[in-house]
């Protein structure tokens, strides 16, 4: 019965966070750094609206929620290509390892790289002619332990470092989380906490200048100066989650999860999803996005297929609507071994 108003009171305080985000907040859009570890990873959770902190249980919990990292039996290897916006290429993979009954660890390094941008000025907005490139790493580590039957907790450190043209900035960042089975067939509750870490900032010889305190004075010379710049905070995100399995039977299995997310450049947001898995090889998935500007429908499946003795090679594809921009692809590939 306790578990059962715990079902429930976790419907309602999700529903409450997003209730927050239409009731006057003001987003703060483009005041934080490090984006590209906002972007959602794996194909199979994409395609479930990103409801995932609840539900994840294989390498991708390296993104989603660390103490996901203890529902993995064996090893599981995971590599997804996001082909995003604006010919952007993001790759991702991750590496979830148990270690005994009640441990994991992991390993994860995303890449966000861009093709040549063209250089313009004010004098030059056409065009200078030259070109530039820009990229985004981030390497993360991870460990995650069950302290009782019910319930996990994980932790990830993560080095993560930024370069446009000549300017550089690294930093580093911690993820948390928790899992907690409630008792109640399979509903689970999951928390995870996101990018923790101090501010980045920009350094580059770009950033080198020349400086003369009295121009009109010939007796001065101009002297090495540095162009100032302002720090950046990381993305910092909570989530809290449940996820049900609402079938689960040898044949097929219907789970149904439910995210809330407060992003600290945001307002805040909620998603919404299922899967459908039929006979532990093929999957359909759905979900929705709440209170994004862009963001909403998402759709994918997937099919699970033996690689060998032991081994067993996963295949997803999702799609997310991005209304006025062009909808974005993403393909996972997974090894179970």
């Amino acid at each position: 019965m306790k578990s059962k108003w715990l079902f429930l009171f976790s419907i309602l305080l999700i529903l409450s966070l997003t209730n927050l985000g239409y009731s006057g907040e003001f987003s703060r859009v483009g005041t934080v750094g490090a984006q590209f570890l906002k972007i959602g990873m794996g194909a199979r959770y994409v395609a479930m609206g990103e409801a995932s902190v609840a539900s994840v249980n294989d390498a991708y919990a390296m993104y989603w929620n660390p103490a996901g990292l203890t529902e993995i039996s064996s090893s599981n290897l995971s590599l997804t290509n996001v082909d995003w916006v604006s010919d952007v290429q993001l790759n991702h993979v991750s590496l979830g390892r148990s270690l005994d009954q009640n441990s994991a660890f992991g390993i994860s390094l995303t890449a966000l790289t861009t093709g040549d941008m063209e250089v313009t000025t004010v004098e030059e907005p056409e065009g200078t002619g030259e070109t530039f490139t820009a990229s985004s790493y981030a390497l993360g580590l991870g460990y995650a332990r069950k302290f009782t039957d019910r319930f996990s907790a994980g932790v990830i450190g993560k080095y993560i470092w930024e370069r446009i043209s000549e300017e550089r900035a690294s930093g580093f960042a911690f993820d948390f989380g928790t899992l907690f089975y409630t008792g109640y067939k399979s509903l689970r509750i999951g928390m995870n906490i996101s990018n923790l870490g101090p501010e980045m900032k920009m350094q580059g010889p770009e950033l080198d200048a020349f400086y003369n305190p009295q121009p009109g004075n010939q007796n001065y010379d101009n002297v090495k100066a540095k162009l100032s710049v302002d720090p950046y905070d990381l993305p910092l995100i909570f989530r809290f989650g449940i996820a049900y399995d609402l079938v689960d039977s040898p044949e097929s299995k219907l789970t149904l999860s439910l995210e809330a997310k407060h992003p600290n450049d945001n307002v805040q947001q909620a998603s919404f999803g299922g899967e459908y898995l039929w006979k532990e090889t093929f999957s359909l998935r759905a979900g929705y996005k709440l209170n994004y500007e862009e963001e909403g429908l998402t759709l994918g499946g997937g099919i699970k297929v033996k690689a060998g003795e032991t081994a067993r090679l996963d295949i997803s594809y999702a799609w997310a609507d991005f209304s006025r921009l062009a909808s974005v692809h993403r393909f996972s590939l997974g090894f179970e071994f």
